[in-house]
């Protein structure tokens, strides 16, 4: 038997196979969910709109254990995963033109991607984004911590990173087939491991950052802001960039 919080996400979506098509996996998988994994409830809240509190209150009924500033790293870091992981549909594209930024950098960088969604086309981004990361043998971009620092993929920085998600408990996800070095995997860790969805040892967002996203992620940004093949993921990449820049400042400042 369903949840109600889970019900409730299916509904919004439009039906399981929506759900599961919008979030990336199979129909079957969603379809013996009893509830909303702890591990996609970043996911479904992102494509659906149901807070996560509603999806999984046993795990965010208390939003005061979490820190203001994690809260919004995590949902930064969520956003990027979405839209690293698979171009969005005509229903997200609208609640992104529903963003709102301020005078700050970060808040441009924000309201400049809202305006690119509002102006954007689904079937035109499903082709930029097949374009940029997939191609007829490769895309124009190669999204893989391990290509970008060894020029292969499943090289030796590919490994580390396996180690230390072993060490920090952390586990593939159901119906994930990209290699953990995958910006989208990446991100989609470091929103658990802020908002504390994902349990780990105190500090493991900033290691996992340092070690693991440092040496080329914000490479891969300015790289995707700068493609060829971008038009919306143009903003995309400017965004990611600079909250990569700001979380290195960051994590930088003495603990």
């Amino acid at each position: 038997m369903r949840d109600a919080g889970l019900d409730e996400a299916i509904r919004a979506a439009g039906g399981v196979g929506a759900l599961a098509q919008k979030i990336g996996i199979s129909q079957p998988s969603v379809s013996n969910w009893s509830r909303v994994p702890a591990e996609r409830v970043v996911g479904v809240e992102a494509v659906t709109g149901i807070p996560r509190a509603t999806l999984r209150p046993d795990l965010y009924g208390t939003q005061g254990d979490i820190d203001e500033v994690d809260a919004a790293r995590a949902h930064q870091y969520a956003l990027l995963a979405l839209l690293l992981a698979r171009a969005p549909d005509a229903a997200t594209l609208a609640r992104l033109a529903t963003l709102r930024g301020d005078a700050s950098p970060l808040g441009l960088a924000y309201a400049a991607l809202a305006e690119a969604a509002a102006g954007a086309n689904a079937e035109r981004v499903e082709r930029e984004f097949f374009n940029l990361f997939i191609g007829l043998g490769r895309g124009e971009l190669m999204p893989y911590g391990s290509y970008y620092q060894s020029g292969f993929l499943y090289e030796r920085p590919l490994a580390r990173l396996r180690e230390d998600l072993l060490r920090f408990g952390i586990e593939r996800s159901e119906g994930n087939c990209e290699p953990e070095d995958h910006a989208a995997t990446l991100c989609e860790i470091m929103s658990g491991l802020a908002s504390g969805k994902l349990p780990a040892p105190a500090g493991a967002d900033r290691e996992l950052f340092e070690k693991h996203l440092t040496p080329w992620l914000g490479r891969f940004f300015a790289d995707l802001e700068n493609a060829k093949e971008a038009d919306f993921y143009r903003q995309v990449g400017a965004l990611g960039r600079l909250f990569v820049d700001i979380e290195s400042e960051a994590f930088a400042l003495p603990s």
